[in-house]
């Protein structure tokens, strides 16, 4: 009884029995040396395109909010009194430097002395704050086993990756199964792989299993080696515990008791093998002897894939989500503020008896230009007036832009807070 591999050549002039263990064609490597953790380790558990969506997303956001602010007639508010016939100013919080710190102060969890008041802005800052609790959260959380573990960067994963270079060499053992798959295939990868070994030089094929395996641990990482994967799977539970196994399987195919063609013994055999699967003992010998009794601690046969799954970098596809909501947060911000500026501006031309073409060019000319004197005739006469308007308002001591009002008939009611 042997590892003999059913195969329709060798049907023909040999019986096989049912097959008791399953397997296909595999890729062996040097086991590469671990990584230690860099100096700037602390960015690995995000990707590079989600810290660049990042830098990104911080400096819109805070745009944003300094665009809502300006147009918002809820973020301003008036400070000061009438002296010498000049009215008293108007400031925003929210100058561009201020929406900066806001917004970088949500980023780190430490919050800021100024704080949006229009509904328009309190989305902003909503959507922001939800933002940065997901992605911080998703930092932390894989941050640990980026500073602790010492991670292994293969330089292939697949038999793509094979056929798409040629500083690896790979090869087969010189006669069998193994062999004879590549030169037959019609899978175009497969093809491209037998073409290069096939003419490769020196030669990468051996003439014993043993032979391959040695090549690979001694060839520095240069070599890999195409073998049935119980051979694989065996061999990486053994010391030295410097070969791996990467990818998954090539094919699909079965070891086999081989009886002379038309002999008694197939059936028994047959069945033998039948009860023998049914009842588990063939898997609890593949465990005792391959796993169980590892010299490697039963970890030597994984791929690189699977001993990294737990470390591997959030990608964009994985917080995706929360950009979307980000995005969409601004968007229904600078909507209401929009709404928000059209409104108050229709209000405010009711009041002054004026048009609302009129009322938003006023109001416009002071959200964008920013900085606008106050007549000195429209104040005059009205101290009282003003006195009133400006008891409604709160005191502020956080660094502001002073604004001048532009005013369209009743100064005061243009932007006072509701």
């Amino acid at each position: 009884m042997a590892p003999l591999t059913i195969s329709s050549m060798r049907e023909r002039v040999i019986d096989f029995s049912k097959p008791f263990m399953s397997l296909g064609i595999s890729i062996m490597i040097k086991k590469p040396e671990k990584q230690k953790p860099g100096v700037f380790s602390f960015m690995d558990p995000l990707s590079y395109e989600i810290w660049m969506c990042v830098i990104f997303a911080y400096s819109g956001v805070s745009v944003v909010l300094f665009l809502v602010s300006r147009f918002s007639p809820y973020e301003w508010h008036l400070e000061g009194d009438v002296i010498n016939g000049i009215g008293p100013t108007a400031t925003n919080d929210f100058t561009i430097f201020n929406s900066l710190w806001f917004s970088l102060g949500a980023f780190m969890r430490q919050g800021c002395d100024v704080s949006p008041r229009s509904v328009s802005g309190r989305i902003v800052a909503s959507v922001w704050w939800f933002f940065t609790l997901i992605l911080i959260s998703s930092y932390t959380a894989n941050l640990a086993a980026f500073l602790t573990v010492e991670r292994m960067v293969t330089p292939i994963e697949s038999a793509d990756d094979l056929s798409k270079q040629t500083e690896i060499q790979y090869g087969t053992i010189d006669s069998g199964s193994t062999k004879e798959f590549f030169r037959t295939s019609k899978i175009p990868v497969y093809q491209r792989m037998w073409a290069f070994m096939s003419t490769a030089e020196p030669s990468v094929f051996v003439s014993k299993v043993d032979d391959g395996i040695e090549r690979v641990r001694n060839s520095k990482g240069k070599y890999a080696f195409l073998l049935e994967s119980t051979w694989n799977d065996y061999v990486n539970e053994r010391k030295p515990c410097n070969t791996m196994k990467v990818g998954g399987n090539l094919d699909s195919k079965g070891y086999g008791v081989a009886t002379p063609l038309g002999s008694d013994l197939k059936d028994a055999t047959n069945l033998a093998v039948l009860q023998l699967r049914e009842d588990g003992f063939l898997h609890e010998l593949q465990t005792k002897w391959w796993y169980d009794r590892s010299e490697c601690g039963g970890t030597g046969g994984q791929s690189a894939t699977k001993q990294d799954a737990s470390q591997s970098a959030l990608t964009l596809s994985n917080v995706a989500g929360i950009f979307y909501i980000l995005i969409g947060g601004l968007l229904l911000s600078m909507i209401i503020a929009l709404s928000e500026f059209c409104y108050k501006s229709r209000v405010e031309a009711r009041k002054a008896k004026t048009s609302l073409a009129s009322a938003i060019k006023s109001k416009m000319r002071l959200s964008i230009r920013g900085q606008q004197e106050q007549d000195s005739k429209d104040y005059n006469g009205q101290p009282e007036l003003l006195r009133k308007s400006l008891s409604s308002y709160h005191s502020y001591t956080s660094p502001s832009q002073v604004i001048m009002i532009d005013g369209f008939g009743d100064p005061i009611e243009s932007h006072t807070q509701v």
